[in-house]
This record gives structure tokens, sequence and C-alpha cells, in this order.
């Protein structure tokens, strides 16, 4: 289910739009797609800091979520919420809920172990671990036991280098150094490490801001054919990528979620005056 603000401009079947008003009266849309996950008035500070202020969305299910906006206006910082890795962020401190497939994320009984299993991360910088491009994958099925023996972990790590739209330009170099490959396949080779334990969802962050447009398009052909499978939401700079891929869009504007919606609904028809000045190249 989405929310809607009540205002004057109501306009969209399923977007949420944010406006001004401190506490506006919500009402609710039907929606044609399962929630995968939920935040709800959620709020960040750092020390004294507020980061994010009263941050509500839904996540859908098997879709591409884009979050758009300026540098440090939040859009990170909310990222790291969904598998609480601003937990080890000396003086971060998160109130609000969020939830996924219904359950607090942020409950005492939470294993944080467990969540980001369920909950995987792309990094904006390729980060392959100092091992064989093999044992990169292999590593999260060891840890967390989703493998027994070696059949079955070669029949994991061959499916998630497939999965990424690699094994074939790596399958003769499996126990190579994973710091030899390019940059765009090291960017594959970690999406699919993170895969490769079968996460409900897939975080990345600026997955594309460090590859050439080649690359680029790999990844985001890349994301489109992962969709399928995964609840993706990605952070991204390029306005651009976020109309090619995603079909869901929140804009974000000094730590305050603007506006969400459908990403055609969010390019071609914004309701909120600071979308419309953001993707008009007024200020970004």
């Amino acid at each position: 289910m989405d929310t809607v603000m009540t205002t004057e401009r109501i306009q969209s079947d399923d977007a949420l739009v944010r406006y001004l008003p401190d506490k506006p009266k919500l009402v609710t849309l039907p929606s044609g797609a399962d929630v995968k996950m939920t935040a709800e008035g959620v709020n960040v500070f750092y020390g004294e800091k507020q980061a994010l202020d009263d941050i509500s969305i839904d996540i859908h299910s098997k879709q591409i979520t884009a979050l758009i906006g300026p540098s440090g206006c939040g859009k990170t910082t909310f990222l790291r919420c969904l598998n609480r890795m601003n937990d080890v962020v000396d003086g971060c401190r998160i109130t609000g809920r969020i939830t996924m497939d219904g359950e607090d994320i942020y409950a005492p009984k939470v294993d944080v172990v467990s969540l980001r299993g369920q909950v995987g991360m792309v990094f904006q910088k390729p980060n392959p671990f100092p091992k064989s491009i093999f044992e990169n994958v292999a590593y999260g099925p060891k840890i967390h036991g989703y493998a027994h023996g070696n059949d079955e972990l070669e029949e994991v790590v061959v499916r998630s280098l497939n999965k990424a739209g690699l094994f074939e330009e790596v399958k003769d170099r499996l126990q190579e150094p994973a710091t030899g490959l390019s940059g765009g396949q090291q960017q594959r080779l970690c999406i699919a490490r993170a895969i490769a334990i079968n996460p409900a969802v897939l975080l990345m962050d600026e997955p594309c801001s460090a590859l050439d447009p080649i690359a680029t398009a790999r990844i985001e052909d890349l994301m489109w054919e992962l969709k399928e499978n995964f609840t993706i939401i990605i952070v991204t700079h390029s306005m651009q990528q976020a109309s090619r891929v995603s079909q869901r869009t929140g804009f974000f504007h000094m730590g305050v979620l603007a506006e969400t919606g459908t990403t055609e609904q969010i390019f071609q028809n914004p309701v909120d005056a600071r979308t419309r000045d953001y993707i008009t190249g007024r200020f970004g």
C-alpha cells in the first residue's frame, strides 16, 4: 500500500507525495505490487545533527527503486538503514520503523548478520577481496553454510557468475586473483558475490559511478535481468540512469523524501516543486 499526503493536488494513483506541512493527513491508496520493505517515520541522527527527517516509503517487491537527489541529501544514509550498516557508525541514532515482509528489522531479536544475508549490498567502488575469483563468490555461501561440499559450492559459484553475466568471461580464470579483472568485471563480480547467498533485497550504492559507459550499460542490463528475482534499490546521481532502469523513484532533498512514485510520474509529471526544479536542472 502507498500513502499520499492530502493536498490540493493528488493526481497519481500510486504516488507518495511529500509536501512541506509538518504533520499532513495521510490517505491510503491501493497498490498493484507487493511491498517488500517499508520505512515509516525514519529519522537518522549523527550526534546532534539530523541527517534524515521523517522518511516514509514502500519498496515494492521485484522492482527497481531508484533514489535520486543532490549530493549530501541523505540517499546513501537511508540505503544503509535498510541493512543496518549504520549500526557500526559511532554516534548514529535511528528512530522510526523499517520492516521487511512485515517484520521490524530493528527489533532486538533480529540477527544482524542474518539480516545482511537477506539484504545484500553493492558499493560505489568495486571491492573484490584479495582472493581468487572463485573464492570471492564462494565466501558468502561458505560462512553462511549455504553450500555443503565442493560440488555444491562450485554449483553456487557458477550459477552466481552466470546471473551476473560474468561466467563466460572468467570461466578459465576462476583461480586467478579477482583484482586482475577490469573495473566493470570487478563490479559484476561483487554483484555475483552479493547474490551468491540469494538475498531477498539488493542495495546498490552508485554502482556505475566509477565505470565507463560500456561497463555501465552492462551493469544496467544486468540490473534489469536481476529484478526478476530480486528487489533492487539503487542510489544514483544520474537521472538518466534512474529513468532507464527503475520502475519507481524517490527524490531526496536536504534529508527529506520530497516525492516518490512511479518513475514515469516523477520524470514526466512531478508534483513537488523541488522535484520539478531538480529534474529540470535548476539545482543539483
